[in-house]
């Protein structure tokens, strides 16, 4: 059975870009008073490695409070077009139409969509009635490598039939004026919106990196590290500072574990291609993979340009990645609620 192959990747973002020295003035003047100082707000933007984000709405929109249907509503409305964005990007980096896609993977944990979001917009990326969709919620920031690793396992059982999968974040919907604690502030701070899309084939014709073998670990006992919880005004972000010390920790019994499934050591691996999460998270993640201090330099390239986008974000870094070029085997990883680590072998 020949290999899944990645013929076509994308990368999107919404049109509105907000700076982040804006976004820490507009925390000020929403936390001030209530227990958040001006001057510990401005540091924690000011050190969060992110110099700006791209967001959905306009910058003013974030001043209003904004009730669950305001928010989901707005994310119906702009997911659309930045879906259809990503999947038509692919598709002319593939050299298909949406008819020939035989499956769609959708990933997205910010707005709820039902119908989802791929049929929603079906008809606009022509894809046929036939397709067969699989929508996937709750992933967080693992989704992009675990879409993959979906799209992956589709290929190889329709040889020949594309897949195109899709993931798309608009966190900054999520932005809770009426919360003002210190994750939230992280939060706001931290995330970003975006899209990526890839289409995969298992076909022995085709070129692009070949997906080889893909993994996951959930850690028993670790639900509060990271998710959402949900109340009226809509989600809320769940978000532990215990978060970097637990990669820093553990993560590196994860990769141990994956590596050698994946006919890989350590010092086989061209490149560790990580979701990369936060400041903080960044240097946990060298010290758990046994990098040198400030390896991961494309990682924060994206993270300073575009923040943390959720399950989009490693593709970001994997597209940056495969343009520069890179000698040997990459394993791409994320991590998310769960928590969970998420691996995939790629060769370029």
């Amino acid at each position: 059975m020949a290999s899944a192959r990645m013929i076509g990747l994308s990368t999107v973002v919404p049109p509105h870009v907000i700076d982040q020295n804006d976004a820490a003035e507009l925390a000020v003047t929403v936390f001030g008073g209530r227990g958040l100082r001006a001057e510990a707000v401005r540091s924690l933007f000011a050190n969060s490695a992110i110099r700006q984000r791209a967001s959905a709405r306009p910058f003013d929109w974030y001043r209003s409070p904004h009730d669950w249907p305001d928010r989901n509503a707005a994310y119906l409305d702009a997911a659309d077009d930045l879906f259809v964005e990503a999947a038509s990007a692919a598709f002319t980096a593939a050299g298909i139409a949406g008819r020939d896609v035989g499956a769609v993977v959708t990933v997205s944990s910010t707005g709820i969509a039902t119908p989802s979001l791929e049929a929603r917009v079906g008809g606009r990326l022509g894809l046929a009635s036939g397709v067969r969709r699989t929508p996937v919620f709750g992933l967080g920031c693992g989704g992009g490598v675990a879409g993959l690793a979906l799209a992956e396992r589709l290929a190889r059982a329709d040889p020949g039939r594309p897949v195109l999968m899709v993931a798309l974040e608009l966190c900054t919907l999520a932005f809770r004026p009426d919360e003002a604690t210190k994750k939230n502030l992280v939060a706001t701070a931290l995330f970003g919106d975006g899209a990526a899309a890839c289409v995969v084939v298992s076909d022995e014709g085709v070129r692009g990196p070949r997906i080889g073998f893909t993994a996951e670990h959930l850690w028993p006992d670790t639900l509060p590290i990271m998710g959402w919880e949900v109340d009226a005004k809509g989600f809320g972000v769940v978000l532990t500072v215990d978060l970097p010390p637990f990669v820093a920790r553990r993560c590196g019994e994860a990769a141990d574990a994956f590596l050698p499934a994946a006919g890989l050591s350590r010092e086989a691996v061209g490149r560790f291609v990580c979701h990369p999460g936060g400041a903080k998270v960044l240097p946990a993640l060298e010290a758990c993979l046994g990098l040198a201090e400030g390896a991961l330099t494309i990682e924060r390239e994206v993270l300073a340009e575009f923040g943390n986008m959720s399950s989009p974000t490693a593709l970001f870094v994997l597209d940056r990645v495969l343009a520069r070029g890179v000698e040997g085997p990459l394993v791409l990883t994320a991590l998310g609620p769960g928590f969970s680590a998420h691996f995939c072998r790629i060769d370029p």
